[in-house]
């Protein structure tokens, strides 16, 4: 009789939890998009300061890379926040953070990877980020979010009919 109880409990908590299943999606969507939109908006409030800072790494046509990362950490972040076109701009993003592990954060990278520091991958934000960005890539927006509800819609476009109950015609 225990093993049932445990049994039921755990197949109780599991049906509960998937009830939660959106959450890591929108969580992680929120902490993401917030760091981009902050970034993107420090960038944007101090132009100088960020084509300075990409010359200085050698990015290549460091004014049209520092308009161009401004702007998409800024606006991505905050389509990411709203959960919209979540995929295509958390890969956009993630490009960016390659670019960071090889330019600003490569010897911090290096570091953490063969352990010879004492800073660990979990330390490397562009790394921490990317790992967040790949998730979104591939598991997308989740539930709560624009690109969800834009696919209801289309779904809904594409076959009206569903989700109606028959009419008196149909109804025998």
């Amino acid at each position: 009789m225990g093993a049932f109880t445990i049994r039921g409990a755990s197949n109780l908590a599991l049906k509960l939890l998937g009830h939660l299943d959106w959450v890591p999606g929108l969580l992680t969507r929120l902490v993401v998009g917030f760091a981009f939109y902050d970034s993107g908006n420090g960038k944007l409030s101090n132009p100088e300061n960020t084509v300075n800072f990409f010359t200085d790494l050698g990015i290549p046509f460091p004014e049209l890379n520092a308009a161009f990362v401004s702007r998409l950490e800024y606006y991505g972040g905050m389509l990411l926040l709203v959960g919209a076109l979540t995929r295509i701009v958390a890969l956009l993003l993630s490009s960016t953070m390659i670019v960071a592990l090889l330019t600003a954060d490569r010897d911090t990278f290096v570091g953490a990877l063969t352990r010879s520091s004492e800073v660990g991958l979990s330390d490397v934000a562009p790394f921490v980020l990317g790992v967040f960005l790949s998730w979104l890539v591939i598991r997308g927006a989740g539930a709560l979010s624009v690109d969800a509800l834009l696919k209801r819609a289309v779904d809904k476009a594409a076959d009206p009919g569903k989700g109606e109950s028959p009419g008196p015609e149909t109804a025998h």
